[in-house]
């Protein structure tokens, strides 16, 4: 399992968590963090995240309400990893269809 730097940031912002204990965690689970997002990474959130906003925009429910963190996350999935574990799949489908999630 693969994890990329926003999701290890959000982990790490946990009540009560620590470095260490996300760290131990991550050893234990043979959880790999992506520190370096690339490119590719940047360019399908900017991708999916424009067209999130530009739907928003054109079904005047206001400005965005989604966090482009959640965009690098699953751009990160879609394209260095084959699945993503979320609670929120949906939000995920909608922005990147092809990306299989697991609840």
């Amino acid at each position: 399992m693969v994890i990329c730097a926003p999701v290890y940031v959000e982990l790490l912002a946990y009540p009560k968590a620590t470095k260490t204990f996300l760290e131990q965690f991550l050893t234990t689970t043979h959880i790999i963090t992506d520190f370096l997002l690339d490119e590719a990474v940047w360019q399908e959130a900017g991708a999916a995240y424009a067209t999130y906003a530009q739907r928003r925009r054109q079904s005047k429910d206001g400005p965005s309400k989604r966090l482009l963190v959640d965009f690098i996350v699953g751009a990160h999935a879609i394209l260095k990893a084959d699945r993503l574990l979320t609670l929120d799949a949906t939000r995920y489908r909608a922005a990147f269809p092809k990306l299989v999630t697991v609840p």
